[in-house]
């Protein structure tokens, strides 16, 4: 009589829920959008009853042709987006190409990741009271270096180039497309292939452009792409760094929208398809760019040149990370510094004295905006937490990934211009009596929460081995209880480092919050970009603290939890 011996257990196909999820993560992202762009173009061609148009026209597209200034606005938006981002990728590639593998590129790596949790506004500001004629540099060269006791009479913040904006665009995307290169780097197997350029007397920069960057590449162009569309209809930023006469098109749009003119609407709404058109244009754009450079680079490849003046770019590269960092470490420190400062006249280069009475005197009214904050921000990021990992755990136990599927699908609401779809979201909301009010927001938020949630979640989930749930399961456990007791514990840091994302981009969300929100819901985002336009800098680098604090007190929380929870379990430590 033999006995036979059953092999570990199969995954079990997924229940109801489990196959359900996608679903309706699916809806939530791509639902908002589809109706957005709905509600959009239906006004921009004329169509919107509650306002007495219930026919089919082109007036909006003609009186947005006559708008004064539109092609400079246009121009502005295309331009400044396109450049932040060149100038973004072309040093964040450089430095890891001059510097991948060495002690400087790994202390780097650990200083650019904690910036990702400081919001674009907030390192705008701090920007801003850097660079300023009445900044801190030029406080640094008066009166020794100006000869004036006076700021000079530059126009550097709102410069018509709009070169400020581009360049504290670059800033805050550098680091996101560093960590995205990071990221890829194991999957194009850099370190031995750097080794065998090597061997072949390539300098260290030509051969990591050789070798690592044509595998490299490929994996970051959706997030690049994502990159150009939000540069390209920024608003938040272009309030607070950008130029006004005449202001990037996405700011105009926004005006447009909130004029009390109502049959500005129509123009607006026209608007808005001309900044999904003029952001699609942008990487259609920079798709063409990437076949010349396809077509240069093969040309390159082909003449055999084993350097590319690695000297001078290693030098640019590593100067340009530096002052990069700099410019946004520096910022914040003046933030925190001016929410304290005493009298500080120019061009004294420190304040006459430090108090908290900026603190004391508006701390109180700035507690209900960080309050509706932790209301938006932590049920959404629940429900997207629930919802990644209902479609990872459904993944597993359908024995089927759906990451080629999915992973465009996912970069879908960060490819499409908020200011395209947020116009046409407001006027479902307004249809349906849901306008105005923190489920409203809640789920304008969920539709970007839920992509950077899932990103941040899906490879650790799928690099847990599954052999630990076959060994559970051989053992009896249910699947629940694998998911539960074996799996989760295994990735429980990724699922508090995603959860801490998830807050950090509902608390940066700007445009959102204030279409959906009608301007009567305040965050800590709303309050403090309303603030730009204001001369009260320490009101201003107060708010714009607290809206650095909170994605920061999440991000410590995610690093600390996971520590706390298995301090007795060294080896699920070192796993998560």
């Amino acid at each position: 009589m033999t006995t036979r011996v059953q092999g570990p257990a199969r995954p079990r196909g997924a229940g109801p829920l489990l196959a359900r999820a996608p679903l309706i993560t699916l809806a939530l992202m791509i639902g908002p959008v589809a109706a957005g762009l709905a509600g959009t173009a239906l006004p921009a061609f004329g169509y919107f009853p509650a306002l007495g148009s219930a026919e089919f026209s082109l007036a909006a597209f003609d009186r947005l042709a006559r708008e004064p200034g539109l092609l400079t606005s246009a121009r502005l938006s295309l331009g400044t987006g396109l450049g932040a981002t060149l100038l973004a990728l072309a040093t964040a590639l450089a430095f890891t190409a001059a510097f991948e593998g060495t002690r400087g590129f790994a202390a780097m790596r650990n200083a650019l990741s904690p910036v990702l949790a400081v919001p674009h506004a907030a390192a705008a500001f701090g920007l801003a009271f850097l660079i300023a004629p009445s900044g801190f540099l030029v406080r640094l060269l008066s009166p020794w270096a100006t000869g004036s006791a006076r700021p000079p009479d530059l126009l550097i913040l709102g410069d018509p180039a709009g070169i400020a904006m581009m360049f504290g665009l670059a800033l805050k995307e550098m680091p996101f497309l560093f960590l995205m290169i990071l990221a890829a780097l194991p999957q194009a197997d850099a370190e031995r292939s750097r080794q065998v350029a090597a061997s072949f007397d390539y300098a260290r920069i030509a051969g990591w452009a050789k070798t690592v960057l044509p595998r490299v590449y490929p994996q970051i162009r959706l997030p690049l792409f994502a990159v150009i569309a939000y540069s390209t209809s920024v608003v938040d930023v272009a309030l607070i760094l950008g130029p006004t006469t005449p202001a990037p098109l996405a700011v105009r749009l926004v005006g447009w929208m909130h004029d009390p003119d109502l049959s500005l609407r129509f123009m607006a709404s026209a608007g808005a398809l001309l900044q999904l058109v003029l952001s699609l244009f942008a990487i259609l754009a920079w798709i063409a760019g990437e076949r010349l450079v396809r077509r240069a680079g093969l040309g390159w490849i082909r003449r055999g040149g084993r350097s590319a003046a690695d000297r001078p770019l290693a030098v640019v590269a590593g100067g340009g990370v530096v002052i990069a960092l700099g410019a946004l470490l520096g910022g914040l420190a003046l933030l925190a510094l001016w929410s304290v400062a005493g009298p500080w006249r120019f061009p004294d280069a420190l304040p006459s004295g430090l108090t908290l009475a900026t603190w004391t005197r508006h701390l109180g009214d700035a507690r209900s905006a960080v309050a509706t904050t932790l209301t938006i921000g932590l049920p959404c990021v629940a429900v997207a937490l629930v919802l990644a990992l209902a479609c990872l755990e459904g993944e597993v136990r359908a024995g089927r990934s759906l990451r080629h599927r999915t992973l465009p699908l996912l970069y879908v609401p960060l490819i499409v211009p908020q200011v395209a779809f947020l116009f046409g979201l407001q006027v479902l909301f307004l249809s349906v009596g849901l306008h105005d009010t923190l489920f409203a927001v809640g789920l304008a938020h969920m539709v970007f929460i839920l992509p950077y949630v899932f990103l941040a979640l899906s490879d650790p989930w799928r690099a847990v081995d599954p052999r630990y749930g076959q060994i559970a399961a051989a053992l009896g456990a249910s699947p629940d209880r694998v998911f539960w007791r074996v799996r989760l514990p295994m990735v429980a840091r990724a699922v508090a480092t995603a959860a801490a994302l998830g807050f950090a981009v509902s608390a940066a969300q700007y445009l959102p919050t204030l279409l959906v929100g009608g301007g009567r819901i305040s965050t800590v985002t709303t309050e403090a970009v309303a603030l730009a336009t204001g001369g009260n800098r320490r009101l201003v680098a107060l708010h714009a603290l607290l809206q650095m604090a909170l994605p920061l007190v999440a991000f410590l929380l995610a690093a600390l939890l996971p520590a706390l929870l298995y301090r007795n379990r060294a080896a699920l430590r070192t796993t998560t």
